[in-house]
């Protein structure tokens, strides 16, 4: 056993589990859950069975692009390469569906690490609950 990822459709308790301990308790946010939980893909790794990082992935229309979102990784695991895992497995799911790019709005200070996993800035910087973002994307085809 040890790390692996599962895919699922439908919020899985291991995402919410994740997602309130960085992004509520941790980072402070408070508009965590929203519609787009219901229509999203959810990707979760875990480690023997204990769930330590998450992201979903989703379109809004027809035209290949992929936006994913809420990517987390639960602190101690933030030096295992969890996140960039999850990067690849979104990329994965994107591809086998058609989807030809990738898009996220990413806290300004998670930019290096999106950039490191070949994600461009476009746009301009703009405010989440008090936090600055930019919208990145990457080609996945």
């Amino acid at each position: 056993m040890g790390m692996e990822i599962e895919m699922f459709t439908g919020l899985p308790d291991g995402a919410v589990f994740v997602r309130e301990a960085v992004f509520q308790q941790e980072q402070g946010f408070e508009k965590e859950f929203d519609d787009i939980d219901s229509k999203a893909v959810h990707f979760i790794m875990t480690d023997l069975g204990k769930p330590v990082g998450t992201c979903r992935v989703y379109t809004e229309d027809e035209s290949g692009v992929y936006i994913l979102g809420r990517l987390a990784v639960v602190r101690e695991y933030r030096d295992r390469h969890v996140g960039s895992a999850l990067l690849r497995a979104a990329e994965e799911y994107v591809i086998s569906v058609g989807g030809s790019e990738l898009r996220l709005h990413s806290q300004c200070a998670a930019r290096r690490f999106y950039e490191a996993n070949g994600f461009a800035a476009f746009g301009n910087v703009d405010d989440d609950e008090g936090c600055p973002h930019i919208w990145m994307k990457k080609a996945v085809i």
